[in-house]
């Protein structure tokens, strides 16, 4: 099943030069971090050369914006923050509802979305009967009297499977 593309996170970075900011001085840049991380890195470069104290070389990141579940720490390095801006932008605000209900891992996150995306559904129970009638041929006179609610509340109190709903949309993935 196709995985959703849609992205509506944009993630940034303040990065805030040290020398500057040890002196009294607030001087940073936003950098878009939907980029590669030589060209974050470059960008931490030239807001670095602009700084009003000369020979500046330390940075660090003082905010974020936009990177949903994930938390960017302080000292963060340009190809985690990178990595992060890439699957987000892949994924969008699924992947950081991934993220969030799997504890902003982001190797989890992202077998999760590659490996365990099941697809769209209206409600799980639809998910839970299109499986079991595409793999088990049930007699027309038993259909009326199977419970899909309960079959779909079993499997996710079973980790057979999770839900999430984004955007009023409901993405079933395999347990991970």
């Amino acid at each position: 099943m196709e995985q959703p593309t849609e992205n509506q996170l944009r993630p940034y970075i303040y990065v805030a030069c040290l020398a500057a900011y040890n002196s009294g001085y607030l001087h940073g840049k936003w950098i878009n971090a939907d980029q590669e991380a030589e060209a974050i890195i470059d960008d931490i470069q030239d807001m670095l050369a602009e700084s009003p104290i000369s020979d500046a070389e330390e940075w660090a990141i003082h905010d974020y914006e936009d990177f949903g579940a994930f938390q960017i720490r302080e000292y963060m390095t340009a190809e985690t923050i990178a990595d992060i801006a890439t699957f987000l932008k892949e994924h969008g605000e699924l992947g950081s509802a991934v993220a969030d209900h799997l504890g902003a891992d982001l190797d989890d996150a992202r077998t999760a979305m590659t490996d365990h995306y099941l697809g769209c559904f209206d409600c799980l129970s639809d998910y839970v009967a299109e499986i079991t009638e595409s793999t088990v041929e049930i007699p027309p006179s038993l259909i009326h009297y199977i419970d899909y609610e309960a079959m779909a509340r079993d499997a996710e109190i079973n980790g057979d499977i999770f839900s999430l709903r984004v955007a009023g949309d409901l993405h079933v993935f395999a347990g991970c």
